[in-house]
């Protein structure tokens, strides 16, 4: 439909346009090594860099008028340079995906995302699910961002049944 719409293009092309894409996304499954055996957890020190990560961009963003993209951009920035404290430190090399994944938490806009509290639990929900996910989606790209989507949704999802059954 999104094809239909977009490019108001006919019924035909647009079934060629979907059967490319399955097409692909079957080959990709089928011959990238997306499948791991043993499943790992990330370190929750490593972890809990995502809640702080997502306060810094939300309050570059709304408190400092920065826009999120570019909140999100020098947080991420900032954050790729704390290796450098002590090249010798493995815990170190460790934050910086930390800190980003919380910085797509952060760029949330005030629609989404009222108030600092909200950030917070969204970035800890987020730093869970990225505990969870270390050996899963190895390899592709988008799982920070994916990780910090699930954080906002399912927050995003309890404040909508809180201020539905106006509790």
């Amino acid at each position: 439909m999104i094809v239909l719409e977009k490019y108001e293009t006919n019924a035909v092309k647009s079934e060629i346009i979907i059967l490319l894409i399955i097409g692909i996304m079957w080959l990709g499954y089928r011959y990238l090594d997306v499948h791991h055996n043993e499943y790992t957890y990330e370190e929750l020190l490593v972890v809990i860099w995502v809640p702080i990560g997502a306060v810094l961009c939300y309050i570059l963003n709304v408190y400092g008028h920065l826009g999120s993209v570019l909140s999100t951009a020098i947080t991420g920035t900032v954050a790729s340079f704390l290796p450098v404290i002590n090249k010798k430190s493995e815990y170190l090399k460790k934050i910086p995906p930390s800190i980003y994944c919380g910085s797509f938490v952060g760029m949330s806009s005030l629609e989404i995302a009222p108030s600092i509290s909200f950030v917070i639990t969204a970035g800890l929900l987020a730093g869970v699910f990225l505990l969870l996910s270390k050996s899963i989606f190895l390899g592709i790209g988008g799982k920070l961002g994916m990780v910090a989507f699930g954080g906002v949704l399912m927050v995003s999802f309890v404040y909508w049944c809180y201020l539905w059954l106006n509790l």
